[in-house]
C-alpha cells in the first residue's frame, strides 16, 4: 500500500505544475471515481448518498460525499487544503531582450526560496484565454519540455556567494528561453497559440490573456539510501489535496464528508476561490438546511486543516523548540500556536489524537520556538468565515517553498490512514 500510495503521489504531482493542473487531476479522478460534476450557475439536487464536486476559476475544488445520515445528526466531516505553491509567474508583457538573449519577466508568487531556482531545467505551464471563432475561451497548456533556465553567476565572478546574498527578483530571475540573431525578435503570445494548436488542435485568433508559471521539469522521486524520503516540486500542499483525496474516495456513504482544496493560500487565501472567500460556505448553503439547521450542522461539524510541518532538519537542530521538533516519516504533526495562526485547540487536538491512537498512527506536536515567527494555514481562515472547529495538521517537510522539497516515505500513508478513520468516524467531539 505504501509503496502504491507514494507512485500515486509521484503521478499526481507530474500531471499538477500548477493549481489549475492540480484541480483537473483532481477532477478526473473524482470522475473515474462517479462523483458527478455541479455547476455553481445551475440548480442542484442532491441526493443522500450523492458522490459530487464543483470547482471555481479552475483551480479550486470542493468534493462532497453527501452522507445517506443526516449531516444536522452527525455533522461534517471536512479535510482542508491548498492547490497552490510558490513559484515565478510570467508578467502581462514578459519580452526581454539582453545580449542576445530571449527571457521573460517573472515576478515571484508566495514566499519561494529562490536560491534553489537557479540552474535548474525549467517548463512553463498554466491558463490561457484566447479568442477563436469569435468566442472568448480558455485552456490550459503544459510545455512540459525544458524550455527555460535560469543560469548562475559563476563564483570567479561572485566571490562572495558563498557568504550569502540578496538575490534580485527584477534583475536575477527572469528565465532566458533562447539565444536570438542580432535584431530578432519574438512574441511570446504567438509561441502560446502554437502551444494551443499543438497540445489541443485549438487555432486561436489571438491570445488575449495568461496565467503561467515556470517549474521544474525534474519529476518526484523516491530517494535515499534505504527509499526513506519523497523529493519532488510542490509536496506543499499537494501532498496533502492527495492524501485527502485517496482517504475520501476510501470512504463509505454513511457519513457527509467533504474535501476542500482552494487556491491562493500562500498569498493570504483572500479571493473568490480561496479560503478567505465565500467559496466553501457557499457551497455548504446548497448542500445544508437553511437557517438555525445551518448553524446547528456547522457547529457539529469538524474541519481537518492539512498542511505541511517543519521537520526538525540535522542541520539546522536549533530552529526548533527542543520538545517539538517533528521527526521525518514518525507520523503527521498536530499543529499549535497560541496566537491563533494555527487553529487547533485541547479538544480538536485530543480527538485527532484519539484517531491516531485507535488506528495505530504515531502521532507529533509542533510549536514554533518562542523567540521566532510563525507561519499560518488555511485553518484560521477557515474556521473564523465559518464558524467550525478546526485542528491543523500535517506531514513533516524539508525545504518548504524551494523548488523541490523532501518528506518521508512511510507519511503519506500515515496520513491516509487517519483521514480515511476520520472520515468513517461515526461521533464526532
Amino acid at each position: 500500500m505504501r509503496e502504491d500510495l507514494n507512485q500515486g503521489l509521484i503521478d499526481f504531482l507530474k500531471a499538477s505544475p500548477t493549481p489549475f493542473h492540480a484541480t483537473l487531476s483532481l477532477a478526473q479522478r473524482l470522475e473515474a471515481a462517479g462523483y458527478q460534476r455541479l455547476d455553481e450557475r445551475d440548480a442542484w439536487r442532491i441526493e443522500p448518498g450523492g458522490l459530487y464536486y464543483v470547482t471555481r476559476n479552475d483551480s479550486s475544488l470542493i468534493a462532497i460525499r453527501q452522507g445517506r445520515r443526516p449531516a444536522l445528526d452527525g455533522g461534517i466531516r471536512l479535510v482542508g487544503a491548498h492547490t497552490d505553491s510558490p513559484c515565478l509567474r510570467v508578467k502581462p508583457n514578459p519580452e526581454l531582450y539582453k545580449q542576445g538573449f530571449w527571457q521573460l519577466g517573472v515576478e515571484v508568487y508566495g514566499g519561494a526560496l529562490l536560491a534553489p531556482w537557479f540552474d535548474r531545467d525549467l517548463s512553463l505551464a498554466g491558463r490561457v484565454t484566447y479568442r477563436a471563432a469569435g468566442k472568448v475561451e480558455s485552456q490550459l497548456v503544459d510545455f512540459q519540455a525544458p524550455l527555460a533556465v535560469i543560469p548562475n553567476l559563476a563564483i570567479h565572478l561572485n566571490r562572495e556567494a558563498n557568504l550569502g546574498w540578496a538575490i534580485n527578483a527584477q534583475n536575477e530571475l527572469p528565465p532566458i528561453l533562447a539565444q536570438l540573431a542580432s535584431g530578432e525578435r519574438r512574441d511570446f503570445r504567438e509561441l502560446l497559440a502554437e502551444q494551443l494548436g499543438r497540445e489541443h488542435g485549438i487555432s486561436a485568433d489571438a491570445v488575449l490573456d495568461y496565467e503561467l508559471s515556470f517549474y521544474d521539469t525534474q519529476a518526484a522521486a523516491v530517494i535515499g539510501l534505504e527509499q526513506d524520503f519523497i523529493a519532488g516540486a510542490r509536496l506543499d500542499n499537494l501532498l496533502s489535496c492527495y492524501a485527502g483525496l485517496q482517504a475520501l474516495l476510501d470512504a463509505d456513504g454513511e457519513e457527509s464528508c467533504v474535501l476542500v482544496c482552494t487556491d491562493h493560500e500562500e498569498v493570504g487565501s483572500c479571493s473568490a476561490c480561496g479560503a478567505d472567500g465565500p467559496f466553501l460556505e457557499q457551497v455548504l448553503r446548497r448542500l445544508l438546511p437553511e437557517g438555525d439547521a445551518f448553524a446547528r450542522t456547522v457547529q457539529r461539524s469538524l474541519l481537518i486543516s492539512a498542511d505541511n510541518a517543519h521537520g526538525v532538519h540535522p542541520n539546522y537542530a536549533e530552529k526548533h523548540d527542543a520538545n517539538h521538533g517533528p521527526k521525518l516519516n514518525a507520523g503527521p504533526v498536530i499543529k499549535v500556536n497560541g496566537n491563533q495562526r494555527y487553529a487547533t485547540n485541547s479538544e480538536t487536538a485530543g480527538f485527532f489524537r484519539h484517531l491516531c491512537l485507535e488506528n495505530e498512527v504515531p502521532v507529533q506536536s509542533f510549536v514554533t520556538r518562542s523567540d521566532m515567527g510563525c507561519g499560518s494555514t488555511i485553518g484560521p481562515i477557515t474556521s473564523s468565515q465559518l464558524g467550525v472547529r478546526t485542528v491543523d495538521i500535517g506531514l513533516p517537510t524539508f525545504a518548504m517553498h524551494s523548488i523541490r522539497e523532501l518528506a518521508g516515505s512511510h507519511d503519506l500513508a500515515h496520513l491516509v490512514k487517519v483521514l480515511s478513520a476520520f472520515y468513517a468516524s461515526r461521533d464526532l467531539p
